[in-house]
């Protein structure tokens, strides 16, 4: 399927994307290819094939939580640059 200038443009508009000639004609070649890609795979016979969302199987790589040991509030603040009452001090960034 071929596309033509016109429609390469529209599409280079939706991307916001300028184009020269030499560009156009460029993508619209790329674009034609990729959609005959897309025709031979509309032509296969997918009716025994069940829908997936992966292309293979997923499965969560998790470990279980496990309680362990974590720095105290001193050595967590040890190298805070500025600290207040026990917590970390930042510069406020929204006006109340």
């Amino acid at each position: 399927m071929r596309l033509s200038r016109e429609q390469v443009l529209h599409i280079a508009e939706l991307a916001r994307l300028a184009l020269d000639e030499q560009e156009t004609e460029l993508f619209a070649e790329q674009l034609s290819t990729i959609l005959d890609y897309f025709e031979m795979l509309n032509r296969l016979d997918t009716k025994d094939v069940p829908p997936t969302a992966y292309a293979v199987d997923m499965q969560n790589v998790t470990r279980p939580d496990v309680v362990c040991p974590s720095l105290s509030r001193e050595q967590a603040l040890a190298n805070a640059p500025r600290q207040k009452d026990g917590f970390f001090q930042v510069k406020r960034i929204l006006e109340s």
